[in-house]
């Protein structure tokens, strides 16, 4: 069994998986409720499949752009389970599993998250020639600096996008395509299928170092000094 786990923001999902092929999951809003919800979820579909935590053989973790406190709760909770249980992790842009969904829309999709101060965090991903790859990497940018490298038609997704598709239809027009609000709802099952390539693949994350991808250092500031 292998596990997929995203806490990156106020949106968390969890997948249970044999062979990469998805039996459980599990996709709720959670807010900033991460540290209490993330567990009892974990051990509620456990329990619904009678599995056992023990059974595991890989762990695949959203390793962001996201919220601080929510990343820390994943990783820390997977890099957990894999000293514990001695099995491998890898972790997957969360950017890259949301944009995942709309592989095989034949266009490149755009996945975009609110990074605050008036700039998102995206990224910009495509399928060709039965390949998929980054075209644009993941930045924090404004919504027109985004708009300004997107020559081509694209897919737009995310939980931040409805709060900003009027502006990017402004500047993109009929260039600029958008799912439905179940279409882009982020799932776990996702996630899965693309970590799982990379544990088939023995393509894995040290546990040790694996940390959170926060694309913008946290706003913290030095003490004053008396």
């Amino acid at each position: 069994m292998q596990i997929a786990v995203d806490t990156s923001t106020n949106f968390a999902g969890i997948a249970l998986a044999e062979e990469g092929r998805v039996f459980a999951e599990m996709n709720w809003r959670c807010g900033q409720n991460h540290t209490v919800q993330f567990l009892p979820a974990l051990s509620f579909l456990l329990q619904q499949q009678m599995m056992d935590i023990k059974s595991a053989t890989g762990l695949v973790v959203a390793r962001g752009p996201g919220s601080y406190n929510g990343l820390r709760v994943g990783l820390s909770a997977v890099k957990g389970l894999s000293f514990s249980l001695d099995i491998p992790v890898v972790g997957v842009s969360t950017l890259e599993a949301e944009a995942y969904a709309q592989a095989d829309r034949g266009l490149s999709v755009c996945a975009v998250f609110n990074a605050g101060r008036g700039e998102v965090a995206a990224a910009v991903y495509q399928r060709s020639g039965g390949e998929w790859k980054q075209v644009l990497p993941e930045q924090v940018t404004t919504v027109e600096g985004l708009c300004s490298a997107i020559a081509a038609p694209t897919i737009f997704c995310g939980e931040h996008v409805p709060a900003i598709a009027p502006r990017i239809k402004e500047i993109l027009g009929d260039k600029a395509l958008f799912v439905s609000p179940a279409a882009g709802f982020r799932r776990a099952g996702y996630l899965m299928e693309l970590g799982y390539m990379r544990l088939k693949a023995r393509d894995y994350d040290d546990p040790a170092t694996l940390q959170p991808l926060y694309l913008r250092a946290p706003a913290i500031t030095e003490p004053k000094r008396r």
